[in-house]
């Protein structure tokens, strides 16, 4: 009997370490499981998509992160998050915002593969949160400036008084013998109250879009604002653009959120033009959306989507979100949609 006693002490005394630390640092698994079914089709143009139903992934995930308290008022942070895809059975892992840093009363400092502060300027604009074929990337994605870049160094400020900042350098590991390709993005936000804005600047070195290319630049800027009043919110985005041999391209956003106990009604309109050489018809391209979203629990959520995207006949863009096939120019391509979302 006494050996028995003797074992079970030794075994707790072992285990016992590993629940503390576990207690103390614990790593939280979370994510979301969220699909939609889309009616789909775009007229005009030479070549026009007949109807068609998809089942399209929301943007669905699945993540580990946590933090270490190493004294002094600092913190490790982790997080390793990938996009899955259940409708289709793909999915890349860390794909999504993953990376390990440093918490203090300095900031934060990051390294990783993470959303850019131009990206984070503008989504927060979005009632369709840069998902589902209602999203503002149909209009607002230019020359690849909504990124989740690689091989970033960040830094995210402390919040001074409802002013915060971020910065971020994406490495050169491209560099090729004629080009040396690099980003840099900064954004500043200003938060009190029922209202924020933030405005955002990036530049990509050596890049047209996401491809290497010696002596190209491109800039974007980025100015955006929500403003809550009761149960509506009101948000507003304007962009400017500029790439190397190009006319400057200029994107605008207006969406209204209105939210009424558990149900929640949106719209969004937006428009980008311009972008093409010089001696080109300019591309134009103008985006109508509309949503509801019915909280089921906390944790699911039923949604219905609307949208419809006109192109003039130097532009080809389509509908984010939607797995349409690539578009000719002056497709006009439309869609609705209905879908579930639920969180872990």
């Amino acid at each position: 009997m006494n050996k028995r006693l003797i074992a079970l002490a030794v075994a707790t005394a072992t285990i016992a370490p590993t629940a503390i630390a576990q207690t103390t640092n614990p790593v939280t698994l979370y994510g979301r499981v969220w699909l939609m079914v889309n009616s789909l089709k775009a007229d005009g143009g030479a070549t026009p998509l007949s109807t068609r139903t998809t089942v399209n992934d929301g943007s669905s995930l699945i993540g580990f992160r946590g933090t270490e308290d190493l004294g002094a008022g600092l913190k490790a942070f982790f997080q390793l998050e990938s996009a899955i895809n259940p409708d289709e059975g793909g999915g890349t892992f860390g794909s999504r915002n993953s990376g390990v840093g440093l918490i203090g009363g300095f900031g934060t400092v990051m390294l990783g593969r993470w959303d850019s502060p131009f990206k984070l300027s503008a989504i927060f604009v979005d009632p369709a949160a840069q998902v589902t074929i209602a999203n503002q990337l149909s209009v607002i994605n230019t020359g690849s400036f909504n990124r989740r870049e690689n091989n970033t160094i960040q830094y995210w400020s402390p919040n001074l008084n409802g002013f915060s900042a971020r910065v971020m350098y994406g490495a050169n590991e491209g560099r090729t013998p004629t080009a040396n390709p690099s980003n840099v993005s900064i954004s500043t936000d200003y938060e009190i109250g029922p209202l924020r804005i933030s405005y955002a600047n990036e530049r990509h070195k050596d890049q047209r879009g996401t491809t290497v290319t010696a002596g190209v630049t491109e800039s974007g800027q980025n100015l955006a604002g929500t403003f809550v009043i009761g149960s509506v919110k009101i948000g507003l985005l304007t962009q400017k653009f500029k790439s190397t041999g190009r006319t400057d391209r200029k994107a605008y956003e207006a969406a209204v959120t209105y939210t009424l106990g558990k149900n929640r009604f949106f719209a969004n309109i937006g428009q980008n033009k311009n972008g093409a050489v010089p001696t080109a018809l300019q591309p134009e391209s103008k985006f109508a959306a509309v949503g509801y979203n019915y909280e089921l629990s906390k944790r699911t959520a039923f949604m219905m989507r609307y949208a419809s995207l006109k192109n003039n006949a130097a532009s080809s863009a389509g509908l984010s979100g939607s797995d349409l096939p690539t578009f000719a120019v002056n497709n006009d391509p439309k869609g609705f949609g209905v879908g579930l979302r639920h969180t872990f």
